[in-house]
């Protein structure tokens, strides 16, 4: 091998490597880097609690190990992320710091799974937390939860699909309307100008090449009246988060909804894992959620 062609070998190694390094931590895909999470000791698991057939189909509820019933709390419904075809509601990043900060805050915080790709295309994993959240809601107050105190929080594919939710003005009559969505650094509110600019290949395993599809799992294209208050949180270190997100607010604005953009300089994926954290970041956040459990 001539020491041209090794060089450019190396490069092209490098370069790959360097690509793969900075793709996963923008969308949080190396399941490899997730530890067990770890939790206080007054904290209870309440592990893998069913809504449907699929192994996919179950929930983690996290509650102080003494819970009062007689005056229930506000849920955090959490919605993990990883580019709609991996991810785990058990993940260290997902629930760590989330569940040690604001269980003693007086939440109680619900980690879900859903089905993934290529199982179960997006729109279907839209229904399955559609009705994970229903069956959390239905039996919240067995677990010192308030069914009308839900927030509902997800993280990058997760944050898509809890703004589909947050959108969506048909949700079944026995869903009660959550009170918040908090959207963790997610590129994708209005998924038609997404699929039309320059994009990872990712997002065309996860939406096709149908436009009509598109726009049924765009947040922004199915927003249409005023919603419960919305907090939407982008990385400046991204070039498409903070541009949709600010999008799918201002359309959110206009009907007359309640909204908050915070503009992290932050990884994605620490976005996600430093919420729960010490920081002025975690701060904002808890602000807003007071607020809106006062309304």
């Amino acid at each position: 091998m001539t020491q041209k062609l090794f060089y450019a070998l190396f490069a092209l190694i490098f370069f790959q490597s360097l690509h793969a390094g900075i793709l996963r931590d923008r969308l949080n895909l190396d399941d490899e880097d997730e530890k067990e999470a770890l939790f206080s000791k007054e904290v209870r698991l309440i592990a893998n609690v069913s809504y449907g057939t699929n192994a996919k189909e179950r929930f983690d509820v996290y509650t102080p190990l003494q819970t009062n019933t007689s005056a229930l709390a506000p849920v955090i419904f959490m919605v993990h992320g990883g580019a709609w075809k991996m991810g785990d509601k058990k993940h260290q990043s997902v629930v760590e710091n989330k569940v040690n900060f604001w269980l003693k805050k007086g939440y109680i915080v619900i980690s879900t799974n859903y089905r993934l790709l290529p199982e179960a295309p997006v729109n279907e994993q839209v229904n399955d937390v559609v009705k994970a959240l229903g069956v959390a809601q239905a039996q919240s107050a067995s677990w010192g939860g308030d069914k009308t105190k839900f927030i509902l929080m997800g993280h990058s594919a997760g944050a898509h699909i809890i703004a589909m939710i947050a959108a969506s003005s048909s949700l079944p009559h026995a869903i009660t309307p959550p009170i918040a969505s908090v959207f963790l650094d997610s590129a994708v509110m209005d998924t038609p100008t997404l699929m039309h600019s320059k994009h990872l290949r990712l997002y065309d395993q996860a939406f096709g090449s149908d436009p009509t599809y598109w726009q049924k799992l765009s947040p922004y294209h199915q927003l249409s009246s005023k919603r419960m208050p919305l907090l939407a949180v982008c990385s400046t270190k991204r070039d498409d988060s903070c541009p949709q997100a600010e999008s799918f607010l201002a359309k959110a604005s206009s009907f007359g909804t309640t909204t908050l953009l915070l503009k992290e300089k932050m990884s994605h994926r620490d976005i996600n894992k430093l919420l729960g954290e010490d920081t002025l970041y975690t701060k904002a956040v808890d602000d807003f959620l007071n607020n809106v459990k006062v309304q």
